[in-house]
């Protein structure tokens, strides 16, 4: 049944009081029926001599989320959101919007444009638009800073967050908060405001919070942001409008952020931004999962290990209210473990971004045990140990022998088989890897991995916890290095044998920050220290898996490990440190001069287009041989766990966006030139070549042009 203007809002009259209710699925958005159909209404509510307030109400316990995403990119027909704020503050009515569910960005809005708010206890709101590469740009950025000043507006519009109704109400955003039928609650209020009498305010014309401004705030925001913002442009256009919101009258407030919206619209990061903001919703998706999938219900947790990774694990499950209990071989690791843990919560305290008492209710939800006995009724268990397939597979025996029928068995490996793990145990179908990342109680990524003998139930547990923990979750099949880190040994190789051709590890560094990402790859492995990889490279040389005598082994960083220098820790790596201050080295120069020479390679001039074309391009073909062998659902999935995983600028999309943009034909050039150059390791994708040859992108449409 089609849904016309009529349908998308009904009226009808309580006690004086028109209740206009929005019914727009799947989320009450602000498409063009609902819009038309919100003109309607209020211009009957307007001209009823039986009416003397109007409530909006959304239908199914919501009330509006936002822009319809169905319109997104498409000429926008009938009124709109503006025409429609203009009837709400031109009423001579009073209007309640009454707010259930949430009310994010243009519902927000819509609410904002009429005088008053009531709110279920259990709404949320928020102006999430940054997250798109947009600002609010239905008056957002201009009402929120007059009813609740200039901090609280740049806070709420940059970070995108969404808030409490009684938050709202505590910030001046929400008048009244019920936790009866909101419904109920708006008509009385509306009663009540409607016998009080007008005339009603406009918030768009409040001054108590802008007449006595401190504009060094907006100057401080921006140099404090510069560098996570570097690329973007919508977070500097939302500190621009919040200072128009202080400086100017709000017509000129309101016309100013229209500018401001259009420029984001228009900016390339843009796309980008949308692009990760519906790859990520679609990562969480396993497809070809059984419908009848039930999900286990994970409300205690277990953790084994309390180390820096394991008590990151463990503050993101308890950040998240869910008990968590700690196990550690010996007291001392365990009392160190907490100690950490503690001192995390002391660091966000000080910068105020938890309070003592959300502190304090998040450590009365970690209990410290020795014993596995303790785990048994945990509903998942999180191994989260050193890297060494005997020490897994030896935790994972005792945790089948103690942990309850249909537990989760979860192992943070970074690489290790899945597979392997679970052949420790008599159930593999409940084993599943979850890779987090380091800071973990930080990063977002959560690379869920599959081995073959996983079930769907598992499968569906596992990705729907690191959503319940507040995690990205992106689902990896069982080969080395899952996806982020067998993308990372591509092009880290890459890297090392571009030093071989004449680059340094400062130039390929400063190329690679300079496309945008928050440090370079050598800078990387000294902060992380280049001793660990170091000794794993020597097993592998023992075990016979590796050869050090191959053309492509680069033996720099074995050559800096056996001089000591493992990096900052040390004084020096790639790099020669004071404290954490970083400095080229003339001696790494010498020793890539010495090692091209025996090689018989010729040291050449390399520009930082060619250095960042050639490590993007070999991040893209693993990208996209991972998603033909069936270890990546989508390419999108690999842009998602570069850019929550890997420090890939999300203003650029991820790689395999950013090949798209620059062109698949382009990007298999670069390829085929090193193919050609360098041989098997850069034999092209197949997956590129058939989109390539077929003139698609990377999902199979046409590529314009």
């Amino acid at each position: 049944m089609s849904v016309t203007p009529e349908t998308a809002v009904s009226y009808d009259v309580r006690d004086e009081v028109a209740v206009l209710t929005i019914d727009f699925p799947p989320v009450n958005a602000l498409g063009e029926p609902m819009r038309r159909g919100l003109a309607m209404r209020l211009e009957q509510a307007a001209e009823d001599p039986a009416v003397k307030a109007i409530v909006l109400v959304g239908a199914n316990d919501r009330f509006v989320a936002g822009a319809d995403i169905r319109e997104f990119g498409k000429p926008k027909q009938g009124p709109g959101l503006l025409e429609l704020q203009l009837m709400m503050e031109a009423s001579e009515k009073p209007i309640v919007s009454a707010v259930d569910g949430h009310a994010l960005g243009g519902g927000l809005e819509l609410a904002l444009a009429g005088p008053f708010r009531v709110a279920a206890s259990r709404a949320k709101i928020g102006l999430p638009e940054v997250n798109l590469g947009l600002l609010p740009g239905g008056g957002g950025t201009q009402r929120t800073t007059r009813i609740a000043g200039p901090e609280v507006a740049l806070d709420l519009i940059l970070s995108g967050k969404h808030i409490s109704a009684s938050k709202g109400k505590e910030l001046g955003l929400i008048d009244e908060v019920t936790d009866g039928d909101v419904t109920e609650a708006a008509v009385a209020f509306a009663k009540k405001k409607a016998a009080e009498g007008g005339p009603y305010p406009k918030l768009v014309e409040l001054t108590d919070k802008v007449e006595k401004v401190d504009f060094a705030i907006f100057e401080d925001v921006r140099k404090k942001n510069a560098r996570k913002w570097k690329g973007m442009v919508a977070p500097f256009k939302i500190v621009d409008c919040v200072e128009a919101a202080c400086k100017l009258g709000p017509r000129d407030g309101l016309k100013f952020e229209q500018d401001a919206f259009q420029e984001c619209l228009e900016a390339p990061s843009r796309a980008a931004q949308i692009h990760l903001f519906f790859a990520e919703r679609t990562a969480a998706k396993v497809e070809g999962l059984s419908p009848d999938v039930k999900l286990k219900k994970i409300s205690k947790v277990g953790v084994i290990g309390a180390g820096t990774m394991g008590g990151g694990i463990a503050m993101s499950c308890i950040n998240a209210g869910l008990p968590v209990t700690i196990l550690e071989a010996k007291q001392e690791a365990l009392d160190a473990g907490l100690a950490k843990v503690k001192g995390n919560y002391d660091i966000s305290i000080k910068r105020g971004s938890r309070s003592q008492e959300q502190v304090d209710k998040a450590l009365a939800l970690l209990t410290p045990t020795l014993e596995y006995a303790d785990l048994a009724d945990c509903d998942i268990v999180i191994e989260a140990v050193f890297e060494n397939m005997a020490i897994k597979k030896e935790i994972f025996g005792k945790l089948d022998d103690v942990m309850k029928p249909g537990a989760v068995l979860a192992s943070n490996t970074s690489a290790l088989s899945i597979d392997e793990i679970a052949s420790a145990t008599k159930r593999p179908g409940d084993v599943i890897g979850t890779h987090f990342f380091s800071p973990a109680n930080v990063m977002k990524l959560c690379e869920v991995v599959r081995g073959d003998l996983a079930s769907d139930e598992t499968i569906a547990t596992a990705m729907a916890f690191a959503k319940q923990i507040g995690k990205v979750p992106v689902l990896a099949g069982n080969c080395e290095g899952f996806i982020g880190n067998r993308i990372l040994r591509v092009y880290g190789g890459e890297a090392d044998i571009l030093l071989e051709a004449g680059a340094t590890p400062w130039q390929i560094d400063q190329a690679l920050k300079d496309f945008g990402f928050p440090m370079g790859v050598f800078l990387m492995r000294d902060m992380a220290g280049l001793d660990v990889a170091w000794r794993m490279r020597q097993g592998r040389i023992e075990a016979g898996t590796l050869d050090p005598d191959s053309p492509e082994y680069t033996p720099l960083a074995d050559r800096l490990c056996e001089a000591g220098r493992f990096g900052q820790k040390t004084g020096s790596g790639y790099y020669k440190y004071e404290g954490r201050d970083a400095t080229p080295d003339p001696e790494i120069v010498a020793m890539l001069e010495e090692i091209s020479a025996k090689k018989g390679i010729t040291r050449r001039e390399l520009s930082d287009e060619e250095i960042v074309d050639t490590i993007l391009a070999s991040m893209v073909n693993e990208g996209a041989k991972i998603v033909e062998e069936g270890y990546a659902q989508r390419t999108s999935d690999i842009d998602v766990t570069y850019a929550f995983g890997y420090g890939f600028p999300k203003y650029r999309g991820g790689p395999m966006f950013w090949a798209q943009q620059k062109g698949l034909d382009k990007v298999l050039e670069i390829i085929n030139a090193n193919y050609k150059r360098y041989g098997d390791r850069w034999k092209p994708a197949k997956l590129l070549e058939d989109r390539v040859a077929a003139g698609q992108d990377w999902e199979g449409k046409p590529v314009a042009g």
